[in-house]
């Protein structure tokens, strides 16, 4: 394994492996305005949300590693503590792009983009229409990390008002994960973009507590068949199945099958019970699964 101390890296290259490595990162496209009227539109992919009461959001303008030099959106908002926060995905991410030249002050990016401003409710700095959210902030807090060229400075926006396109949400009026179609940043030029062919859901912990690898046998938890996401799922579930219920699990034909098929070879044996219940995980049968691994 490469160890690197970040001590012994420049700025740069440590940009570099920070952002290739702390991927997908969402986009933060942010309008802000300054004193004299000056509108500015640029993303950042240092950007998450942190807080839901108040609702808030985080993204770091970072002072440019090349010359140390601020960011048009940084200024703009220590006149003016309001943004922004446009939503980014995929049939606007050319343009998004194309919004982060770094064109002089006063030059806006709207034109320069081609997207169209929107006026905001409560905030001066106009909306991106393209976007599938857009959200109107208040500037809390600006933290400056440092001097140096990559010191970030942290922008604390508190989310006052949402702006959701109908297009995109379900039959219950919530976001649907398939139709907003989002994209976020990786390492250097590489962006990634979530379809539905690549979402997955993932169960979230019991709150009565899953059982836990550890709970699982020593041959099921070092198998060679089912990965680490195949014990998690294993290890999440409530309790372990009951002696009887394992006991009745054997007439199960495609069990019964690999069991009969098997007698005496107990390598083989395992392997193949591991096999099935691996497809059965994959089915989202995962209490059967936990069976087949316990005969």
């Amino acid at each position: 394994m490469l160890t690197l101390n970040t001590s012994d890296l420049s700025p740069m290259q440590l940009q570099n492996y920070m952002q290739y490595a702390i991927a997908p990162r969402p986009i933060c496209f942010a309008t802000t305005i300054d004193q004299a009227g000056n509108i500015n539109l640029s993303p950042f992919s240092f950007f998450n949300m942190f807080s839901t009461n108040p609702p808030l959001c985080i993204f770091s303008p970072a002072r440019r590693v090349r010359d140390n030099t601020t960011k048009h959106t940084l200024e703009n908002i220590l006149e003016v503590k309001e943004c922004v926060i446009n939503i980014v995905n995929y049939p606007m991410v050319q343009q998004t792009s194309l919004a982060s030249t770094e064109y002089p002050k006063g030059i806006n990016e709207f034109e320069k983009a081609g997207f169209t401003m929107l006026p905001s409710q409560l905030v001066k700095p106009p909306r991106v229409a393209e976007a599938p959210v857009q959200m109107e902030c208040v500037v809390r807090e600006v933290i400056h990390l440092g001097e140096n060229p990559g010191a970030g400075n942290l922008i604390l926006a508190e989310v006052k008002l949402i702006h959701i396109k109908e297009e995109i949400l379900d039959e219950e009026g919530k976001i649907d994960q398939a139709k907003i179609d989002l994209v976020a940043r990786l390492g250097g030029d590489w962006y990634c973009r979530v379809t539905p062919e690549n979402l997955f859901k993932v169960a979230k912990p019991l709150t009565t507590l899953g059982i836990g690898v550890d709970a699982l046998p020593k041959a099921v938890r070092n198998s060679t068949v089912l990965t680490g996401n195949d014990l998690g799922k294993l290890g999440n579930m409530e309790h372990l199945p009951t002696d009887d219920e394992i006991d009745a699990f054997r007439n199960v034909p495609d069990v019964k099958e690999i069991l009969d098929a098997t007698i005496g070879d107990a390598n083989n044996r395992e392997r193949e019970l591991h096999e099935l219940a691996k497809e059965w995980l994959a089915q989202g049968k995962v209490n059967d699964a936990l069976k087949i691994v316990l005969l």
